[in-house]
């Protein structure tokens, strides 16, 4: 069996083939250097259109957009590039991307710990605990004082005027709609309004 006589017209391609896809990944991988731009290009473009009467474009041309002769060209002018890159922004002084100016604050001297509670004085008692009962309603009867219902979590308590509920809070009046309580261990006095459940 000989390799290639068969298919030889296939083998001749695969070659060609392989041969371009070798120049083609070099190309890729080994780019050619960048050469300097040719003026020769431009030169010919502009004596064309200087030759040219102004008012009068040749037959089958299209104008195009007036300006310099130089905006034809598409190619990288590094000596533009080098001139914008030197130039420095020489402003004012005022930030463009604030509102107004900064007006430097003076800088004052770091306080410690102890200088700023000194300066703020004791620090004030914290506030008395809330009463946490809830006022449910009242009963009256003729002829005895009115009574109310409070309420702590799952304990009901009734009491009158002045009488002292949980040990720790004292009924002092009751209207319609409220009842006003005091703690006797903080003096702090609260008006707990009706509850509607």
């Amino acid at each position: 069996m000989k390799v290639g006589t068969e298919n030889r017209n296939k083998l001749i391609a695969a070659a060609v083939l392989g041969v371009v896809a070798l120049v083609l990944i070099g190309r890729m991988l080994f780019p050619p250097a960048p050469s300097e731009p040719e003026a020769t290009v431009v030169a010919p473009v502009a004596a064309a259109q200087a030759s040219r009467p102004a008012g009068k474009p040749r037959f089958g041309t299209r104008r195009m957009a007036a300006g310099p002769p130089h905006s034809i060209d598409p190619s990288l002018r590094y000596d533009w590039l080098k001139a914008s890159e030197d130039t420095k922004y020489e402003g004012t002084g005022r930030n463009i991307f604030l509102a107004q100016a900064e007006i430097p604050q003076p800088v004052a001297k770091p306080q410690t710990d102890a200088e700023k509670q000194a300066a703020q004085g004791p620090p004030p008692p914290p506030p008395p605990p809330p009463i946490n009962l809830k006022f449910y309603g009242f009963a009256s009867k003729p002829g005895e004082p009115k009574k109310v219902f409070l309420s702590q979590g799952e304990d009901v308590f009734i009491a009158s005027e002045g009488e002292i509920v949980d040990r720790r809070y004292k009924v002092l009046h009751i209207s319609p709609v409220s009842v006003e309580i005091e703690d006797v261990l903080s003096n702090n006095r609260q008006m707990i309004p009706l509850t509607q459940s």
